[in-house]
């Protein structure tokens, strides 16, 4: 499922009360305050859907896949995600 996708299922789901820019709107404003939750150290919760959480991930040594050589890979932040149980069970019925 795509963005735009979303939106239109959205859009259907609440025919007649939401037009298609303020669905836009609604999911744009999710994405960008659960980025900026993530960026910030904080974790988000979705009863029913699961948790999202950065990880540190510290500095390594890499190979470069192509010729082999040692690479010095840095320091960053990775978003870990968890399903919950009713996620879950809903992918596996």
């Amino acid at each position: 499922m795509t963005k735009s996708q979303l939106i239109e299922i959205v859009t259907e789901k609440l025919a007649g009360s939401l037009s298609k820019k303020d669905a836009e709107l609604i999911v744009n404003t999710l994405f960008r305050d659960m980025g900026d939750a993530l960026k910030s150290g904080d974790k988000i919760e979705i009863r029913g859907v699961g948790s999202f959480k950065t990880i540190a991930r510290g500095k390594r040594i890499g190979r470069n896949p192509k010729t082999g050589e040692k690479v010095e890979v840095a320091e960053k932040k990775a978003i870990f995600f968890k399903p919950g149980k009713e996620l879950k069970e809903r992918v596996d019925n």
